[in-house]
């Protein structure tokens, strides 16, 4: 879980060309392409006539790409299904390395994900270029009427900008949400706690024994799980509280326990494969408008 809301750390700066922050998405970017890499290299290492289990998983997933390349751009376009591979998997695991606690998550960060989407840019300029010529792209935007021109321009502009915020958005809204709970929870809990631990031992006792006894509620008879959750927090917040008021242990988030972790794995798991699908369902779409099958 990325709790960052303050933008990326800049670790340390090289002295040339004016200066190079290395920042936290520079490293995580590189330790994603590092870990696509060697996963590449031992996956497509050794490869039997009959696979196990590891291969046939990996060759299943592999079909499924060239299958979704060839459904959404069209069989003569399968050759950009190794682009799309590295942008899905470079998705995905950017945004899942957030969750290591130490490193960014990278497609928090827009200048990332900006990156993505302006090559996505490039090549379909290079693929219209490549089939129309130089003069006859810089046509496209005259037409049909040259008055056109300034909303063709804006619409080049707006489609990789598009792309883009929409990822980062959504990743990094993600991070916020998870973030401010988190320290409203933490917030909760010191509040919680001091006020028990003001009262001396007695509250905490008492909240521990009930927390208690609604645990045993539940295993010997209840199996309500409402009865486990109230018991698991009550003794939760009453052994905290007795260990704040004895001196030995404070600061304990204890309300934070659990509810971040759950956002985390929607805004971090599933959004984030969300996030990665669209963003590469886009890229076959636009790549695959600029690269048309041949005529017969």
């Amino acid at each position: 879980m990325d709790l960052n809301v303050t933008g990326a750390f800049i670790y340390f700066t090289i002295p040339i060309f004016g200066g190079i922050p290395i920042t936290q998405t520079t490293v995580s970017s590189f330790v994603v392409m590092l870990i696509v890499c060697l996963a590449s290299v031992k996956l497509g290492k050794n490869l039997q006539k009959h696979p196990g289990g590891t291969q046939v998983m990996v060759e299943k997933g592999v079909q499924m790409l060239y299958d979704m390349v060839a459904q959404t751009m069209g069989e003569h376009n399968l050759r950009w299904t190794p682009f799309i591979g590295t942008i899905f998997l470079s998705s995905i695991l950017g945004s899942l390395i957030g969750l290591t606690g130490f490193l960014r998550s990278s497609t928090a960060d827009l200048s990332c994900v900006l990156v993505w989407a302006v090559m996505v840019s490039v090549i379909i300029w290079y693929n219209n270029i490549k089939a129309n010529g130089f003069l006859g792209w810089l046509k496209g935007f005259t037409e049909p009427i040259a008055v056109m021109t300034p909303m063709n321009i804006i619409s080049e502009i707006a489609q990789p900008v598009s792309m883009a915020f929409r990822h980062f958005g959504n990743v990094a809204g993600g991070n916020v949400i998870t973030t401010i709970i988190y320290v409203s929870l933490s917030g909760a809990s010191a509040l919680v706690l001091s006020l028990i631990a003001r009262n001396g031992t007695t509250i905490a006792l008492v909240l521990l024994v009930c927390g208690a006894l609604l645990i045993a509620w539940y295993c010997l008879k209840s199996h309500k799980k409402v009865a486990l959750i109230f018991g698991c927090l009550m003794a939760a917040l009453g052994l905290f509280g007795l260990l704040q008021a004895l001196g030995i242990l404070s600061g304990v988030p204890v309300l934070a326990f659990g509810i971040p972790a759950v956002l985390s794995c929607y805004f971090d798991l599933f959004s984030g494969f969300v996030q990665a699908y669209v963003f590469s369902l886009l890229t076959m779409a636009y790549i695959g408008n600029s690269c048309p099958a041949p005529e017969n």
